[in-house]
This record gives structure tokens, C-alpha cells and sequence, in this order.
């Protein structure tokens, strides 16, 4: 069972395209997000609520989020986004990726929901 806490940084920016409820987000211009399209996108935050173009949304930055899995995952592992918005885990050995967050409480399946921990605004690639 996935839980969301405190979220001590989010914004309501404008969403530039349709964007699902508990997706990796990253910025595309100025105030406007998108759904991170791929392994190597720097997120910045999670989307908080599905929106269309042109639609604000709360997006969490830091702190205790629901967020939906690539795959499954477990307490511990390392994530950051896939290529299509959901949470991968990564390793030392995915120096590309930008990790922003460990997963808190893990799913069971693709698509499944985890509570994870981010940190958005100093996620880092393992370089």
C-alpha cells in the first residue's frame, strides 16, 4: 500500500502536454512540465494530478510522494525516471540516469504504485 507525507516543496506550474497522476515531470519551458520522455531527462518533481495543456497542476519537488513503478520494485532501491514517467531503479553502474529518490514502500507490478522520497531539485547521475 503506497502513502504520500509531507511534501515540503511543490508548485502548480502549467502542464504543456496531458500528463498522468504520480509521473516523473520535467520542465519544457518557462512555468510549463511535461512527462519525462526518457532514462536520461532530469525530472523535476512528480505530478500530484493527471492534466492536459494548458491546466495547472501541484508537482511535489521534495518529500514524500506516491509514484507509479517501470517494473517492480522494493524498499532501498534507487530510482529515477524511465521512459515513459514511471520510477526505475538504478545502480552505480547507470552513469547516465539521474538519481533523485528511494523507494520507501515497493510494488509488485509495472504500472503499480510505490511511496518513494525525492529530492527533484538535487537528483544527481551516478557518474
Amino acid at each position: 500500500m503506497s502513502v504520500e507525507g509531507q511534501q515540503p516543496l511543490s508548485s502548480s506550474p502549467v502542464a504543456g502536454g496531458t500528463i498522468a497522476q504520480f509521473k516523473y515531470v520535467k520542465y519544457s519551458a518557462d512555468n510549463t512540465v511535461v512527462e519525462c520522455s526518457g532514462v536520461t531527462d532530469k525530472a523535476c518533481g512528480v505530478s500530484q494530478e493527471d492534466a492536459v495543456s494548458g491546466q495547472t497542476l501541484k508537482v511535489c519537488h521534495i518529500g514524500e510522494t506516491k509514484l507509479q513503478g517501470d517494473g517492480d520494485l522494493n524498499a532501498g532501491d534507487s530510482i529515477g525516471t524511465s521512459a515513459d514517467g514511471q520510477a526505475a531503479a538504478y545502480t552505480a553502474a547507470d552513469t547516465t540516469k539521474h538519481i533523485n529518490g528511494v523507494v520507501k514502500i515497493g510494488n509488485t507490478a509495472a504500472g503499480g504504485l510505490v511511496s518513494a522520497l525525492i529530492n527533484c531539485v538535487n537528483s544527481r547521475t551516478l557518474a
